[in-house]
């Protein structure tokens, strides 16, 4: 393969979102989703059922996590045994309990990207300078977004079920024609201003795996063409959901970049990604009841500065 392009030359033409909300905007897309989108997604609601798309952190079989960063590990503070010495604490009436800690990277799992995360030609989202990021995101980092909240109608695209696989291969990649299909087949139209929520299923490979899992790395997921960019447009797609731990094809196999879709669609577009669900148990309801539309209500959690945050969605049908 040629020597990768460089980002700058690759999305020279690329549609931009900034400045569209303000020059002070830090949540960008999710801008779309007003009170009308909320009560929109309200509409989808028929069964009051209720799923929660967090990957358990702590996983007795083990935690995926992008290569280079390590799964969060618990470490246990106190439990009955720290009651039985001479020093240990005292609470009038008898009081015994249990406390713990994490040591974790906060986008080691189920997470929110900040639209800070990545960037290019030293500028973030909506302009703002990479020099921002030193020491902390002082610019559109995670905490705007989790200050906002994330809630309106989502669509749930079983790309695994749709191509007849458990789960998609390594290094696997469709478009929005293959969303757009897959949703077909489901008998659901993508809507404006629909929250994505795409299934591969690819973390199924961890458990089998174990540490050749992450041999030759590439996820699979969306590629990168403009004709998909200008579509995220037109569509205000304001958040992209998957069960990848990028959210799209690693390494482009037709460009050779890495996280193209990063700075097309977050960094220039505003489109917020949500990565490393869990989507297991809602697409099997989806398949069962032939409903693969619902409420999608998230926050991150509150980390000042931050470049991404835990969270546990919520899915309502």
């Amino acid at each position: 393969m040629t020597e990768a392009p460089y980002l700058g030359e690759l999305l020279r033409d690329a549609p931009s979102n900034w400045g569209k909300w303000g020059e002070s905007d830090e949540v960008g897309s999710l801008n779309y989703l007003d009170a009308a989108q909320v009560l929109r997604g309200v509409g989808t609601i028929k069964q009051g059922s209720v799923f929660t798309l967090q990957r358990l952190i702590g996983d007795p079989k083990g935690d995926p996590v992008w290569p280079g960063r390590s799964p969060a590990e618990r470490t246990q503070i106190l439990d009955e045994s720290s009651w039985d010495g001479d020093d240990a604490p005292n609470f009038p009436g008898g009081l015994h309990y249990a406390d713990d800690k994490i040591d974790a990277f906060l986008q080691g799992s189920t997470q929110y990207d900040a639209l800070g995360h990545v960037w290019f030609d030293g500028a973030l989202w909506n302009g703002y300078s990479a020099d921002t990021t030193v020491g902390g995101l002082e610019k559109a980092s995670v905490e705007p977004i989790a200050d906002r909240g994330v809630v309106g109608r989502a669509v749930l695209l079983d790309m695994a079920k749709f191509r007849g696989k458990d789960n998609l291969d390594k290094a696997e990649t469709f478009t929005h024609h293959d969303l757009l299909a897959c949703a077909e087949s489901q008998g659901v139209t993508i809507e404006k201003r629909d929250i994505l929520v795409i299934r591969t299923n690819f973390l199924k490979l961890f458990f089998d795996q174990g540490d050749a899992f992450y041999e030759g790395f590439c996820e699979p997921g969306l590629i990168y063409s403009p004709e998909l960019v200008q579509w995220f447009q037109d569509m205000e797609i304001p958040n992209l959901v998957t069960d990848t731990i990028a959210n799209e094809v690693t390494t482009d196999p037709e460009n050779g970049v890495a996280l193209v879709l990063h700075n097309a669609l977050m960094r220039n577009l505003g489109v917020v990604f949500t990565e490393i669900c869990d989507l297991e148990k809602l697409a099997a309801d989806c398949a069962s009841d032939g409903q693969y539309t619902f409420l999608y209500v998230a926050a991150p959690l509150k980390v000042a500065k931050a470049s991404g945050s835990p969270v546990n969605p919520v899915a309502i049908k």
